[in-house]
């Protein structure tokens, strides 16, 4: 037992003291941008909205006819808005503006020296503040995958402005979620996961979506593959049984980052917005 415990003092010591080496340890993947909003047939606009730190955000505006709502569209871990996209023409059909966002350090995005979910949520309401000053918009919804939905879940239960929200593969608890994908033994595991959360600069427990999603006031729907092997799908299940009047959608056959399993769903999506987007009073300052 006093090994152990030296062990983990070691361990906790060593990553607290070389903090640059465990953000570069836990840095998002660099990916490029593979796809844009023309090979989709759509017409779109580089949008670029003024983020926390001095940062500018990235994001594609495809617009509709005349003043409507918009949905804004968000990437998970290591993804950008690119990916997001086989979304795009079922919300232009259903007449909604639509932004398709990077986070900081995604896709075309300003570099960050470290991102979490909290950050996501930070980019997601500078997004919303943007979307608030413009005629042409009438409500706000989201879809966010992954640490994007779950960003959503965070955002929507402290922005007022946020009308309806699809979580796409949300986590329920980022404690549980990187104790699950970290390949390391469970003392460092434990020594990771202090440090990781004084570095985010809240409490698990605060920002987890099992803890938030009951101050969401506005319509969720929760959608998870149930071939998922990075969230399991029980995490939706979980987040819907903590949100009476949520709706659930659980995708047979859906992993975590392919979305080709969930596009016989995206009507639903569509429709979901449409309903509650369509009644939502226009957003003010």
């Amino acid at each position: 037992m006093r090994k152990l415990l030296l062990f983990v003092i070691v361990v906790l010591g060593a990553v607290a003291a070389a903090p640059r080496l465990l953000k570069r340890a836990f840095a998002p993947p660099d990916r490029d941008v593979v796809a844009n909003p023309s090979d989709y047939g759509l017409s779109a606009t580089d949008l670029w909205i003024d983020g926390p730190n001095g940062k500018q955000l990235h994001a594609w505006w495809i617009p509709a006819d005349g003043p409507g709502p918009v949905v804004i569209v968000l990437h998970g871990w290591g993804g950008n808005s690119g990916d997001m996209l086989p979304i795009a023409p079922g919300l232009a059909d259903s007449g909604f503006h639509s932004l398709f966002l990077d986070a900081r350090r995604h896709g075309q995005s300003d570099f960050e020296d470290f991102m979490s979910m909290p950050r996501f949520a930070e980019d997601l309401e500078a997004a919303v503040g943007n979307l608030l000053e413009r005629d042409d918009v009438t409500a706000i919804g989201v879809i966010g995958h992954s640490v994007g939905a779950a960003a959503s879940i965070y955002a929507a239960a402290n922005n007022p402005a946020i009308d309806a929200v699809v979580a796409v593969a949300s986590f329920a608890h980022p404690a549980e979620m990187m104790r699950e994908n970290f390949p390391f033994p469970t003392p460092v595991t434990w020594a990771l996961l202090q440090v990781v959360e004084r570095m985010i600069g809240h409490r698990y427990d605060d920002i987890a979506p099992r803890n938030r999603i009951s101050d969401v006031e506005v319509p969720v729907m929760l959608m998870h593959g149930d071939t998922d092997n990075v969230i399991p799908f029980q995490d939706s299940i979980d987040l819907h049984e903590r949100l009476a009047g949520s709706e659930l959608v659980i995708v047979p056959g859906g992993t975590h980052s392919d979305l080709e399993a969930f596009e016989p769903f995206f009507p639903r999506v569509d429709e979901f917005l449409g309903e509650h987007l369509s009644t939502a009073v226009a957003p003010t300052d």
